[in-house]
């Protein structure tokens, strides 16, 4: 039974981490830790996993040998916490935006501090088992993306070849994306009914899309009322028609437990929605193409496939585990 210990998991992607690792038949959650709450149930703070365990949150300073820690801490703390704690686990997956960018001056021009632990920028392998299924199995230090830069680049990896390199990409998220202390803006009377873009230009997930699918990405930001969820809309230029489109993705998520491709001619479902996600590890793509013009579109559930699930994906493959496991939850329709 492999041991996992949870750092940060008071917010919203720990609570889902401690969902998805009760049902996981292969692991044993042995910490949940908390600066805010130790000493309280989690049941109290998730209030979900009532009946599910008995574990109470421990401080961070109490963390003892795990085999894999999860961070979920908030940005900037991660990268202060590393150093310390490091020893202390065999394999580190971290969520939060500390050492998703290899390079520091790039990491600062898009967090707006320079990084406290420098040296172990390009120690971490991208989270992304569609992309690094190989370097995953091995690794020890594991950074997951964002959630609106996964969905990009699960939309526009296949398309690398096919279009310009220059790529516009309009992205929509859901308030649980802020975080569970996410400030004035994400109270329901502000929320509520809006649709505000709150990254009009350089958003930090585009570095994350560039660097991993070699496209010149620039991306725009809008929050609206949905609580989970995020979905992107790709604008790119090509030769390519629709079959060649529909091929690239064929071929490239042909054998991939959790990218499915969603780009039918009619229906009411025919291209990626990130209600019918909510709960689920799938990341829905789709596409359509005409005149130059090529669209890509991908939704997922942020606190899933764009962190815990993902995470957990990511464990499996490192352990050795089947790939699907403690991940299977289909999602919900009607929600």
């Amino acid at each position: 039974m492999i041991r996992v210990a949870v750092m940060g998991a008071a917010g919203y992607l720990g609570g889902e981490l401690l969902r998805l690792l009760l049902g996981h038949p292969g692991v044993e959650i042995g910490q949940a830790l908390s600066t805010r709450f130790p000493g309280r149930r989690i049941d109290t703070v998730h209030p979900n996993l009532r009946a599910q365990t008995d574990l109470a949150f421990r401080a961070p300073d109490d963390l003892a040998d795990c085999d894999v820690l999860f961070t979920a801490t908030p940005h900037r703390t991660t990268m202060t916490l590393l150093p310390r704690v490091r020893e202390r686990a065999g394999t580190v997956i971290d969520l939060s935006g500390d050492f998703r960018l290899p390079d520091p001056e790039v990491y600062e021009r898009y967090y707006g501090v320079p990084h406290a632990a420098p040296e172990l920028l390009g120690s971490f392998v991208p989270g992304v088992p569609e992309l690094f299924r190989d370097e995953l199995a091995t690794a020890d230090l594991i950074s997951v993306p964002g959630c609106m830069a996964t969905a990009a680049i699960l939309a526009l990896r296949p398309l690398a070849g096919l279009v310009a390199p220059d790529v516009q990409i309009d992205a929509r998220t859901g308030s649980s994306g802020s975080g569970a202390l996410a400030g004035d803006g994400n109270l329901h009377a502000e929320r509520s009914g809006a649709m505000r873009v709150f990254a009009p230009v350089r958003h930090r997930h585009e570095a994350e899309v560039s660097r991993l699918t070699g496209l010149r990405a620039r991306m725009t930001a809008t929050g609206v009322e949905a609580v989970r969820g995020v979905q992107v809309v790709c604008h790119a230029t090509g030769d390519a028609d629709e079959k060649a489109v529909r091929r690239a993705y064929r071929e490239h998520y042909a054998d991939e437990p959790f990218v499915r491709i969603v780009a039918h001619r009619r229906g009411t479902h025919r291209l990626p929605d990130p209600k019918l996600l909510s709960g689920s590890n799938y990341c829905d793509v789709g596409f359509a193409a005409d005149g130059g013009r090529i669209t890509a579109i991908a939704a997922l559930d942020n606190l899933v496939k764009g962190g815990a699930g993902a995470a957990v994906q990511c464990l499996n493959v490192r352990t050795g585990q089947p790939e699907p496991l403690g991940l299977g939850f289909p999602g919900l329709h009607p929600i």
